[in-house]
């Protein structure tokens, strides 16, 4: 991938940028071909949540992510570019998708921004096959977007992608990029609207019984030793008097769960995947990688005195602190298989507002030669969410689980073209279609789980995103 450097204010004084295009252009036409170009630029300060909100249109599929802790958010809209299938080699051949674009696209703008440049906005499903015939997300989606809007360190940087060939008029592109900066420059910060009407809402409740005799059945083979752990999810359906507001629903859950990771993802057809995750995958930058083996929960407490008492316990349980080993131990192996060099940084707590986990950060240096989507599919699906033995704990949760997981704990993230990346777990999670929601939680099954306490733990989580989406 080509990069040239430009002088600011491109659009105020866009003479530059008109020639290179000129130049992309005449290439094109002796070439006979078509290429992509990045067109990267400062703008003032503006919420991607808003632009999410105000520039999707209901047949695009887009992207939302934001880390506040980080002071970082970004918003992708519309597909210059896409792959979506399905497949035992769906990494792989996304790895070579996002390869073979980055051979077709030539850079303008000053690298030195954040965000800058091309970013593949990637979500995988939990198992590489989706057995529900109408699941309405393929089990792979991959895509370069055609506008791309974020923010760090309170700097705003947009990304537009353009395909360039012989039949491009120039002059009416950067117009219609110039309206787009324009009307991006109008916007100012998310601010939802307030509603005092009541909705009425609908909940058709999780099996409770079919839940813990699942918890039962699975505590039996682990005790016969085929399994040392397994996670088992649980749904909760909701339907609404109106539609769902998806842009007021992630604005709830940023400002519910400000240390969680949020999330949204469209397939462009009506249904929205969404989330407030915890979980980290992987994190590269600079060739610096960070994962999470993030396992073992307990309540947060009432009171000081109570909370203080339940990390105590969280900290000093055996059952707890087998959990988080097995995601530890998984994680440490599996990079060491692909020639990483794990650091094991020291465990801690992470404090949601409703729940807290065992925490160990790990670290590795990332080699140029291994692209990160190697790593995302050598770790998908962790203990985490799925188990261990982790292929026994996949086709016990097939078997347990009577719905279909789909992105359900499954890596979501992006990819930019210097390798640095962000996949993070969709897990605490919800399906959003109109009017009907489906909400997504697990808990992780080992030695000593208490049914009782296993189906507590997820209605915890389940009740805390719908307070979110509602």
């Amino acid at each position: 991938m080509t990069v040239l450097p430009c002088r600011s204010n491109l659009f105020v004084q866009h003479k530059d940028l008109y020639q290179f295009l000129l130049t992309v252009q005449k290439k094109c036409i002796k070439n006979n071909c078509r290429q992509i170009v990045s067109i990267s630029q400062q703008i003032d300060l503006v919420d991607p949540l808003l632009v999410l909100d105000r520039f999707t249109q209901a047949n695009e599929i887009n992207f939302y992510f934001e880390d506040k802790g980080k002071g970082e958010a970004i918003a992708a809209i519309d597909a210059l570019a896409k792959l979506q299938i399905d497949g035992t080699d769906r990494f792989t051949k996304a790895e070579y998708f996002i390869k073979s674009c980055l051979k077709n696209i030539i850079n303008f703008g000053s690298s030195n921004q954040s965000f800058f440049g091309p970013h593949f906005f990637c979500y995988f499903s939990f198992f590489e096959k989706n057995s529900e015939v109408d699941y309405p997300f393929p089990s792979a989606t991959i895509f370069l977007p055609r506008w791309q809007v974020a923010i760090k360190n309170q700097s705003c940087t947009l990304v537009t992608n353009v395909t360039l060939n012989a039949d491009v008029n120039i002059q009416q592109l950067l117009h219609n990029v110039q309206t787009k900066i324009e009307f991006l420059q109008s916007l100012k910060h998310y601010s939802p609207d307030i509603d005092f009407s009541t909705n009425f809402y609908q909940k058709s409740l999780t099996n409770a019984e079919q839940f813990k005799y699942s918890v039962a059945s699975a505590l039996e083979k682990i005790q016969s030793s085929h399994l040392s752990k397994i996670v088992l999810a649980d749904i909760l359906d909701v339907k609404s008097s109106n539609r769902f507001d998806l842009v007021k629903s992630l604005n709830n859950l940023r400002e519910i769960h400000p240390n969680c990771y949020i999330f949204s993802t469209s397939n462009g057809k009506g249904q929205n995947f969404i989330g407030a995750s915890p979980e980290r995958l992987i994190s590269i930058n600079n060739q610096q990688l960070i994962t999470d083996a993030l396992a073992g929960s307990a309540p947060r407490g009432k009171t000081p005195a109570e909370d203080a008492a339940n990390a105590n316990h969280l900290l000093n349980s055996e059952k707890e602190r087998h959990e988080h080993s097995l995601v530890l131990n998984f994680i440490t192996q599996r990079l060491c298989q692909l020639g990483l060099l794990p650091q094991i940084l020291a465990p801690r707590l992470r404090q949601l507002s409703n729940i807290q986990h065992l925490w160990t950060p790990i670290s590795a240096v990332v080699p140029a030669n291994i692209h990160p989507l190697k790593i995302v599919a050598q770790l998908h699906p962790t203990p985490a969410v799925a188990g261990a033995a982790r292929d026994i704990a996949c086709a016990e949760i097939r078997r347990y689980e009577s719905f279909e997981r789909g992105l359900y704990a499954a890596p979501l993230g992006w990819i930019d073209s210097q390798g640095n990346c962000e996949f993070i777990v969709g897990i605490r999670s919800a399906l959003i279609d109109g009017d009907r929601a489906r909400l997504y939680a697990g808990a992780g099954i080992v030695a000593g789980s208490d049914p009782e306490k296993e189906f507590a733990e997820v209605q915890l989580k389940l009740q805390a995103l719908l307070k979110a989406l509602v």
